[in-house]
């Protein structure tokens, strides 16, 4: 029996990931919107044999990690602008040969037909290495971008992902595998009787046509969503092959990933169907003090007003500036309480830790709410291995504090440590990204019908 291999992505905005990681003093802020300094970000990735790169997105300027939005001649966040994912995925396809690709898209402010267009395209264009990030778009700044008044409701937007994703399913399915002969004698390109138009007729979505793209390498592009709510999971276990989710410590892991696999049964899947990689910001070295002297680093380039806008943005958007930087984190108002799980986890990391407002932002500066671990090869990888043998992770998103250093350490001191110990890949295992994480391939729902007509 093949040992179970842990799996990994790699989450490098090329600014950085922590709130101050673009004013590490090896950090290169000013190329980031350079084709040549991301490919080889990524490419340091694909040789430590990173399952794929994954990237946000966001559709209006992102202030989350700054209040800096409120002083009009300061711009102090890095997060604020970047690349349209697909768009620069199909570039650094050309440039690299194993390592995948998850691009985010909405499906609030998205249409089905263009982004089943973009994303097959995509997987033709890397031969297999594409995936799809499923968000319903959390900002609201987002509906002044698209000629809205108001931005739906969480209950709207999970109801219509879920009507989004079959349809974007049935685009991806309108050609079967084998519909194209290339027939030079006979003129024949390909079979039409093996084009099939998905005519949906639904509550949010009129699709009638076909995809005017092949079927993708991979049938459909992988799956991933990253929901920590109710709607979230559901949506999760019914279509996502893989869950990017923010835990603190081992029984909250252990409890959302028990209770997410334990919901694929009632839609037909098994428990290998779905990969969840819990967020890890990972400070290393071969000393433990070495590793902490880079935490600290970090932590003590961050401008008061970043970590005020990061925190109070993951806080639910309260105002946090008429307090005291060192005092408590404050009890929040009734009226502030909105009962988001990224909410829930700062009070809970307050109160845990009895921390300050500044030791709060200082604490969730490096991956917003993820996991941070800080040590030598060995403690990082004792407790990377302890979720994975547990119940609590099939692999880890990895979140470097700041690029290139964060993403160079984890690729020379964790990965091989992870190797020496047989939890980690020596080489890529197939072409596709669905063959290196381990997923199958669908079938196309038209075959599959035709199959059973002629059984029957």
């Amino acid at each position: 029996m093949t040992q179970r291999k842990i799996k990994l992505g790699a989450f490098i905005p090329a600014t950085s990931q922590h709130a101050a990681g673009w004013r590490h003093p090896q950090s290169r802020p000013q190329d980031h919107l350079s084709l040549d300094y991301i490919i080889e970000l990524t490419k340091t990735a694909e040789q430590g044999l990173f399952d794929a790169y994954f990237l946000a997105d966001g559709l209006s300027v992102n202030w989350s990690h700054g209040a800096s939005q409120h002083k009009g001649s300061i711009g102090y966040t890095d997060k604020a602008v970047g690349f349209e994912p697909v768009t620069l995925f199909a570039a650094l396809a050309a440039v690299t040969q194993h390592i995948g690709f998850i691009a985010t898209a909405s499906t609030t402010y998205e249409e089905p037909y263009l982004l089943a267009r973009k994303f097959a395209s995509l997987d033709h264009i890397s031969k297999g290495r594409a995936a799809w990030n499923v968000v319903t778009t959390i900002s609201p700044d987002t509906a002044r971008n698209f000629g809205t008044h108001a931005h739906p409701d969480a209950a709207i937007r999970y109801e219509r992902a879920d009507e989004f994703i079959q349809v974007t399913q049935k685009l991806w399915d309108s050609w079967e595998d084998d519909a194209f002969k290339y027939d030079k004698t006979s003129g024949q390109f390909f079979d039409a009787s093996k084009l099939h138009e998905p005519l949906h007729s639904g509550k949010y979505f009129q699709v009638q046509g076909a995809l005017n793209v092949p079927r993708p390498p991979q049938g459909y592009p992988v799956i991933v969503q990253a929901g920590q709510s109710e709607d979230g999971r559901e949506l999760a276990a019914k279509y996502a092959e893989v869950i990017f989710t923010a835990q603190q410590d081992l029984s909250d892991a252990q409890a959302f990933y028990r209770d997410v696999k334990s919901r694929l049964a009632k839609y037909g899947r098994h428990a290998d169907d779905l990969k969840i990689m819990p967020g890890v910001s990972v400070f290393v070295a071969k000393t433990e003090q070495e590793a902490q002297e880079k935490y600290q680093l970090l932590n003590s380039l961050i401008h008061p007003d970043v970590g005020l806008g990061l925190l109070s943005g993951l806080a639910g958007h309260i105002d946090l500036s008429q307090f005291d930087l060192d005092a408590p984190f404050p009890e929040l108002k009734q009226s502030e309480i909105n009962f988001t799980s990224r909410q829930q986890m700062m009070i809970d990391i307050a109160h845990k830790h009895q921390f300050s407002i500044r030791q709060l932002y200082e604490y969730v500066a490096s991956a917003r709410g993820h996991w941070t671990l800080i040590g030598t090869p060995e403690q990082v990888v004792d407790q990377l291995q302890e979720w994975f043998e547990n119940e609590a992770a099939d692999g880890f998103n990895v979140l470097p504090p700041s690029t290139p250093a964060g993403l160079i350490d984890f690729v020379e001191l964790i990965v091989p440590e992870l190797q020496r110990r047989g939890l980690f890949r020596t080489e890529y295992e197939g072409s596709t990204l669905r063959e290196n994480l381990g997923l199958k391939r669908p079938e196309n729902q038209h075959a599959i019908q035709h199959q059973q007509a002629q059984a029957s």
